[in-house]
């Protein structure tokens, strides 16, 4: 398959699933669905996600594992509060990049140079950087510190000084709310067109257009570079990158902080969000970037799905309790096209035999497809409103579900988290 027809089965596919979500919407009377305050949540919830899971990518693709994205973040909320306060927005995205950097450094010092085992140093980092942060805290925000005067305390920062740039990209956003009056009508596909457009569209933080960028530079790093062959061959074989005069360490090195970098920045966003430092606020967010980066492949693409569908259903529960319920209906339509698409390979003509040829297993996938279809229709119907310890956990359990299905595709990299030292061959 050429890359010009998966580029057009990408497009297709976002037609069909736009489509999909209209027709729930429809049918659920859930206008929350497709709203442009629900996709303005989204993008919001999905920047620091997607950023995670960025890190995430840069370190794995040079064969570290990095599950210590949640400190680094941490790490990265810290520095960006206490510098935003003092010298503002600027100051507060250098510190918050640097901070997270700093973390992907002990990283990179434990695992490459060390060959401390990447889990163990991971949790590490996750138990350091809230340590760490809480006892920067209590030093520097303590009672008649000039931070306190200025509204710090042992869990919180001073609001960061000045403004963020949040611009309204132009023709879609300015001028008459053409978008808000389309969304208002709720026609079917228009209105959800105009709804997604108008969240995705006005009143963007600097740090999203940013975010949406790094997407694709990284894609044109990592696989259109000179730089980028080789720390991907250094994920692959280090040894065979070695043979060819790589300098495994020093790409191991820039992979990692980099991987720390962007962990910050989106800790950095969360402080921009809420305008200021506060204990907790990442919120996990490091892990659920890393289960983002598994989910999409260990490719970019992949990643910003993985990271939208979690910021989605974030964006969704809080808006909508409610709403949350029309996810049974969704699932069920889901199911009923992956049962069409499997039925119609099976009863093709032109099948070739090997390919006609079904195994138990595939039989017994089209029943539990078939199965959880049912089942999700009945709740959907039976079920008015979830309890809301339910509606909180839904993008945790989300992430569970998507993992276990995508889990049967992935390929990490040949020699991500494999000890690596110069002259040894495995």
């Amino acid at each position: 398959m050429t890359r010009f027809t998966k580029y057009h089965l990408v497009l297709v596919g976002i037609a069909v699933l736009l489509l999909l979500m209209s027709l729930v919407r429809v049918a659920s009377g859930q206008n929350d669905i497709t709203s442009s305050g629900t996709f303005a949540a989204a993008l919001l919830l999905a920047v620091p996600i997607g950023l995670a899971g960025l890190g995430g990518l840069w370190a794995e693709r040079a064969g570290v594992v990095n599950i210590g994205l949640e400190g680094m973040m941490v790490l990265g909320t810290w520095f960006a509060g206490w510098a935003g306060y003092q010298w503002g927005a600027v100051a507060a995205l250098i510190a918050g990049l640097l901070g997270g950097a700093l973390g992907g450094l002990i990283h990179a010092v434990a695992t490459v140079t060390f060959g401390v085992d990447h889990i163990i140093s991971g949790v590490a980092i996750n138990l350091l950087g809230p340590g760490v942060t809480r006892f920067l805290s209590e030093v520097l925000y303590k009672e008649g510190t000039p931070a306190a005067d200025a509204g710090a305390g042992i869990t919180t920062s001073p609001a960061i000084t000045g403004k963020t740039w949040e611009p309204s990209l132009p023709l879609l956003s300015d001028g008459p709310d053409l978008l808000g009056k389309l969304e208002s009508t709720h026609w079917f596909l228009l209105s959800d067109l105009a709804g997604i457009l108008g969240g995705l569209t006005r009143n963007v933080n600097i740090l999203v257009v940013l975010a949406v960028l790094l997407l694709p530079l990284t894609f044109f790093v990592l696989w259109r570079t000179a730089f980028g062959l080789r720390l991907r061959s250094v994920g692959e074989n280090p040894w065979a990158a070695e043979s060819l005069g790589v300098n495994v360490y020093l790409i191991k090195y820039i992979a990692v902080v980099i991987s720390g970098a962007f962990a910050g920045l989106g800790g950095v966003f969360l402080v921009f969000v809420s305008t200021k430092y506060v204990e907790g606020q990442t919120a996990g967010r490091g892990f659920i970037g890393l289960a983002a980066m598994i989910f999409g492949n260990w490719r970019p693409g992949g990643l910003a799905a993985g990271a939208s569908l979690f910021g989605y259903a974030d964006g969704l529960q809080l808006r909508s309790s409610g709403a949350v319920t029309s996810f049974f209906l969704f699932g069920a339509v889901l199911l009923l096209a992956y049962l069409i698409i499997r039925a119609r390979r099976m009863l093709a003509p032109d099948q070739p035999a090997e390919l006609a040829a079904r195994s138990p297993k595939d039989y017994t996938l089209m029943a539990a497809a078939a199965a959880g279809m049912v089942v999700l229709f009945w709740l959907w119907v039976t079920v008015d409103q979830l309890p809301n310890e339910f509606v909180f956990i839904t993008p945790h359990v989300l992430t569970l579900l998507v993992l276990l299905v995508a889990s049967q595709r992935l390929r990490m990299p040949k020699a991500d988290g494999v000890r690596y030292r110069r002259g040894e061959q495995h």
